[in-house]
């Protein structure tokens, strides 16, 4: 089982990338806002019960899917390096599937904020994620979340072994994903 973890904050392309890879490999796309549009029928996401039914979902998700014979799962994550919650999370995420022989991979990706705001009203986004379909709280939100959190990390602060950082501001999706999948040998 090969688990790639694709983060980054929002509109870097994490999806679309994902989306790429999935085309040229025999892996999963399972990107987070599957989870965050079912629930938001019934529960806005930054609620109690939002966040508790969107973390319900992808658990039952990671642990059927760590224990099967799928070749592989693409994660995509918006990780707030400065909150210890987030580390504990990709922590419990990655000792799953390692648990039951697997080996995850991080990729990172990182666009300058004029491109991402572009990135942020692109069809296929707004196709997939219905709750980015109000432009102007989507482009508030992306600001203020750069704001407050980090989502991207410094030099260093990766550790892990199966680790690529891509800057995919002047790239394709698909380039960025022959990148990871030559990189890890997918």
């Amino acid at each position: 089982m090969k688990f790639v973890l694709i983060f980054g904050p929002q509109a870097v392309g994490k999806m679309t990338v994902g989306q790429e890879l999935e085309k040229m490999t025999d892996m999963k796309l399972f990107h987070n806002h599957m989870t965050i549009e079912l629930v938001n029928q019934f529960f806005s996401y930054g609620t109690k019960e939002g966040n508790r039914l969107v973390s319900l979902f992808r658990q039952e998700i990671f642990e059927e899917v760590s224990k099967s014979n799928l070749y592989g799962l693409i994660f995509t994550y918006v990780w707030a390096f400065d909150l210890q919650s987030d580390w504990d999370y990709i922590d419990k995420v990655c000792k799953l599937f390692e648990s039951n022989g697997g080996t995850v991979y991080f990729v990172e990706l990182e666009a300058e904020m004029e491109e991402r705001l572009e990135r942020n009203k692109s069809f296929n986004r707004l196709e997939h994620k219905p709750s980015k379909r109000d432009i102007e709280w989507s482009e508030r939100d992306l600001i203020s979340t750069m704001e407050k959190h980090r989502l991207n990390s410094v030099e260093g602060e990766m550790t892990r072994e199966n680790y690529i950082k891509i800057n995919n501001t002047s790239i394709s999706s698909a380039e960025a994903a022959h990148i990871i999948k030559e990189k890890f040998q997918l």
